[in-house]
């Protein structure tokens, strides 16, 4: 983590004073007068439009490494764990995103080698974050998930994003808020100069930033292997169908991307996506999971198994299942609406149907069912679930909503803790006042995960569902049951 340093020496109170009132008229200069100039953070050659990074970031000293995050928040989650990984290997202070919005970013498909290249969807993220700061709904992953004890053992270092643009590019995202429009051509300048240094668009820049651009189609990243053909590749046919020639190696990161590579020297290393999955027995991107004698590496592995949910989340999560249901019960994960779940409703609700019988013959009546799904509660009449929620001999259905009091206060404490792992003070940040629409963030998604980690009749999820992956790993590494 970096810190701020205290100042060396104190000054005479008059000199202060006349020294604020000094900067207070360079200030007002700046803004109103010059506003063109106001932004010095980055840096342009008098002949070329590639953005250049400021002397302030290349003094820092510091090596950092960001991402780009895509699609749903448990995608996004998975993504967040592989650049805690690397970040770790490489010693590079991890910049820390904020959560986007459900598919507002998209990658593609691995298996099919159709994906973004890794600079359009890192400008693709920046141009949502400054969206997300307008709207009043950034929210960074760090609060909603706790990595406290990541950044406590010093196992990683992290950093806000919005910190990191601070010190960085010299701009606080803040001012994407503002509204005077002798301003917001300048604003608008700076923040579009900053997105496109940060996405590598003008390619990797000497000592400045690394702007990795392998992807799925032809890297997978490891530890302590490479050079090696993966096992998955494109096949015969689909590469004269799509008239591809991708070659997939095995890399290992820390050779490629660590000391004593050409990479060591930027201060920025930037990925595309982190995201990865099993595939035919091969990982798509990351396949970092083989056993080292490296114990720091091994604590990491270990603590990144599952990152949990910050208190104010699984504490009313856990308040619901006890005040609310009151007893033992089953969580159904019904994914039905959304890209290929849509297709699979009857398969999904046959899952849920076969555990409803088995419970039944088992237990006591009526048997208490959570249910967790994106179909909206007026729809489900002619559904399984309306039948259910009418059978209330045998059925108690239960389910949370997004204006429910329980989550409302839940997002009004998070707010509150401050989790962000942020060492700039908002109030110190230079355009905070700005943005004074901040919303309460939507924390039904994982409060509704916390209610299914303490279901002690069993999980029911949607197969191929990486929510449903996420409620498993809680239930197995998290909150059990038997502790809610």
């Amino acid at each position: 983590m970096l810190s701020k340093r205290k100042p060396l020496f104190r000054f005479p109170l008059i000199p202060v004073s006349a020294l604020i009132i000094f900067l207070s008229f360079l200030f007002l200069y700046h803004y109103y007068v010059k506003p063109d100039s106001q932004f010095p953070g980055l840096s342009k050659t008098s002949t070329s439009h590639t953005p250049q990074c400021s002397g302030q970031a290349l003094a820092l000293g510091e090596k950092f490494m960001w991402y780009a995050p895509h699609s749903g928040f448990s995608n996004q989650l998975s993504e967040f764990k592989n650049a805690v990984l690397i970040a770790g290997i490489l010693n590079r202070t991890l910049v820390v995103p904020p959560i986007l919005d459900h598919h507002a970013v998209v990658l593609g498909s691995c298996p099919k080698f159709r994906v973004v290249d890794p600079k359009d969807i890192r400008i693709t993220v920046w141009d949502h974050v400054v969206e997300l700061i307008r709207s009043g709904r950034y929210i960074s992953i760090a609060e909603i998930i706790d990595i406290s004890s990541l950044v406590s053992s010093t196992l990683v270092r992290v950093i806000d994003l919005r910190d990191f643009v601070s010190i960085w590019c010299g701009i606080s995202l803040d001012l994407a808020c503002i509204t005077d429009t002798k301003l917001q051509s300048s604003v608008s300048k700076s923040l579009k100069q900053c997105g496109s240094l940060l996405a590598g668009l003008h390619g990797s820049i000497e000592k400045c930033i690394y702007a990795v651009n392998e992807d799925c189609r032809t890297t997978v990243w490891t530890y302590h292997e490479d050079g090696m053909l993966d096992s998955f590749q494109p096949d015969e046919q689909l590469k004269q169908k799509k008239k591809i020639s991708y070659v997939r190696r095995r890399k290992d990161v820390f050779k490629t991307l660590g000391p004593g590579s050409e990479v060591e020297s930027a201060s920025l290393l930037a990925f595309g996506s982190l995201f990865s999955a099993t595939y035919k027995a091969s990982e798509l991107y990351v396949d970092i999971h083989e056993s080292h004698q490296d114990q720091r590496f091994l604590s990491l592995m270990e603590k990144i198994k599952l990152l949990p949910f910050v208190p104010e989340i699984m504490t009313a999560g856990k308040e619901f299942a006890k005040e609310t249901i009151k007893a033992p019960f089953l969580c159904a994960q019904l994914r039905l609406l959304d890209g290929q779940f849509k297709n699979h409703q009857k398969a999904t609700f046959n899952g849920l149907r076969q555990k409803l019988e088995s419970l039944r013959k088992e237990g006591s009546l009526p048997i208490r069912i959570f249910v967790m799904t994106d179909l909206p509660t007026d729809n489900w009449t002619d559904t399984y679930l309306g039948d259910l929620t009418s059978d209330k001999h045998n059925y108690k259905v239960y389910f949370l909503k997004g204006n429910d009091e329980l989550v409302r206060q839940a997002a009004i404490k998070l707010m509150a803790a401050g989790h962000g792992q942020r060492f700039i003070s908002n109030s110190n940040t230079i355009g905070k006042k700005y943005c004074s629409n901040q919303r309460l963030p939507d924390l039904l998604l994982y409060v509704e995960q916390t209610v299914c980690s303490c279901a002690s009749l069993g999980f029911v999820g949607t197969p191929g569902s990486t929510i449903a992956e996420n409620i498993e790993l809680m239930r197995k590494f998290g909150s059990s049951s038997q502790q809610c």
